[in-house]
């Protein structure tokens, strides 16, 4: 067995045990009964709107009991079963057990649980409870490597951002995405020029190197540790959760040469099941690749893909296709008079000027994250606010822990708001004038006063 296929296992077993322990934090404010999304009333809903259908296009262990102890226990099962991995026992079974769970919360978690590298995470332990140390098996990888970066290289050439094509790209990046870390700060004061070099080398690192994993070993090196080093920037300069670190892990396929002993397991069946697996991913992959161009699939293969879609095994990718180049924030405050409004610190996400930009990966503070999804778009588009405010007014403490301040300890508000700013980084010299990171300006009310009780 490839050294590869006996250390990946390992390291995904060290991602898994990052998502069950972060998921085991945040499941009761994000979809616990007081959460913000209660899963039991979006299964519920589901199965009234879906039928038995709901079964195959939810598909999560959830639908046997949706209660906070059912959410708990999901954690440290999942938790217990990385380790188990992680320690190098009961490998397959450990395999097949943390995918169902990881799917079954990933589907659970609706909003909250939607990111690239979620459906990432599933289909690198989908394909990894089939991993033998054969080559064939192995090269799954590889072509799961292939995509995820030539996908998400192509998607930034495809959507005709003019912020890609005539490289300042990464000149709005370290300012504009999701939770910068502090280097972003720094690195966002460099000149224009440098910012131009970086996107050139991340749309090399995206559509030109992912072809040298298919090449001789050296060449397949020289690749990896491309694709290392830039996920590595990746990592240094933004919070992406444990996106980088798997990304990493999937490079070990390109460093370490692939078995060629022919083993037992290499029988005749053995050969059929891996032709198979390949044909499956092949296909499948084949179609997502040819979707993202402006050209329509046949009817019978969208509605496959459609079909295949909700167990997250092959997946297409495309991160940043289009760059965002301005910073809105969502500022939410709560009042008990409608007069006087104290703002709600988030843990993570900007807020208060003086603050730095924080590191946290690989955990991912997902509400924080959603605000800043929600914050490029408007309430009606983010229906989760609603709710959220809901439970602010309501006091609901597993909501209030995802928080970093409560301004409100004696009792809820009786009024929610949020108002909307745009946030810039400050130069050198207004950091050391004032000791700020940020300087903001309030731009409109994002959602208008809602309360729960009558006036």
């Amino acid at each position: 067995m490839s050294r590869a296929s006996r250390y990946f296992p390992r390291a995904l077993g060290i991602i898994y045990l990052i998502a069950f322990v972060s998921f085991g934090i945040q499941a009761s404010g994000l979809i616990g009964s007081r959460g913000i999304l209660p899963l039991e009333n979006y299964l519920l809903a589901v199965r009234r709107e879906m039928g038995p259908r709901a079964f195959w296009y939810v598909p999560t262990v959830f639908w046997v009991n949706a209660s906070d102890f059912a959410l708990r226990l999901a954690s440290i099962a999942g938790a217990v079963l990385a380790m188990v991995l992680i320690l190098g026992y009961w490998r397959r079974a450990s395999l097949c057990l943390l995918f169902v769970l990881y799917l079954s919360i990933s589907t659970a978690g609706q909003d909250f649980w939607s990111f690239q590298w979620d459906i990432l995470l599933t289909e690198a332990g989908f394909l990894a409870i089939f991993l033998d140390g054969t080559a064939g098996r192995a090269w799954l990888f590889r072509w799961l490597l292939f995509r995820l970066m030539f996908m998400s290289g192509m998607a930034k050439l495809l959507s005709g951002d003019s912020a890609w094509r005539d490289f300042t790209a990464l000149s709005y990046h370290y300012l504009t995405q999701p939770l910068p870390t502090p280097i972003a700060w720094y690195l966002y004061q460099l000149p224009l020029w440098f910012h131009k070099v970086s996107t050139g080398f991340t749309l090399l690192a995206e559509l030109v190197v992912p072809f040298l994993i298919f090449a001789p070993r050296r060449f397949r090196r020289t690749g990896a540790a491309t694709l290392v080093g830039l996920q590595v920037l990746i990592l240094l300069s933004g919070n992406y959760t444990f996106f980088n670190l798997l990304t990493i892990a999937l490079c070990l396929f390109l460093v370490w040469p692939d078995s060629t002993q022919n083993t037992a397991r290499e029988s005749r069946m053995h050969r059929i099941a891996t032709l198979a697996l390949w044909a499956f991913v092949g296909f499948t992959s084949g179609l997502e690749l040819l979707d993202m161009f402006p050209y329509p699939l046949p009817s019978p293969a969208r509605a496959y893909l459609r079909w295949l879609s909700p167990l997250r095994i092959v997946n297409s990718y495309g991160l940043f296709a289009v760059m965002t180049t301005t910073r809105p924030e969502i500022q939410v405050e709560g009042s008990a008079d409608g007069e006087t409004w104290l703002p709600y610190e988030f843990r993570y996400k900007p807020g208060d000027v003086r603050r730095a930009p924080p590191w946290v990966a690989p955990y991912q503070p997902r509400l924080d994250w959603q605000m800043w999804f929600a914050a490029l778009g408007n309430p009606q588009q983010n229906p989760w606010l609603y709710s959220f405010a809901a439970r602010l007014m309501e006091g609901s403490p597993p909501v209030l822990g995802l928080l970093e301040h409560n301004p409100f300890p004696a009792a809820p508000p009786r009024y929610i708001r949020a108002i909307v700013y745009d946030y810039q980084f400050t130069n050198f010299a207004e950091r050391r004038a004032s000791g700020a990171w940020w300087r903001r300006r309030q731009i409109a009310t994002y959602m208008a006063p809602v309360s729960l009780r009558s006036q």
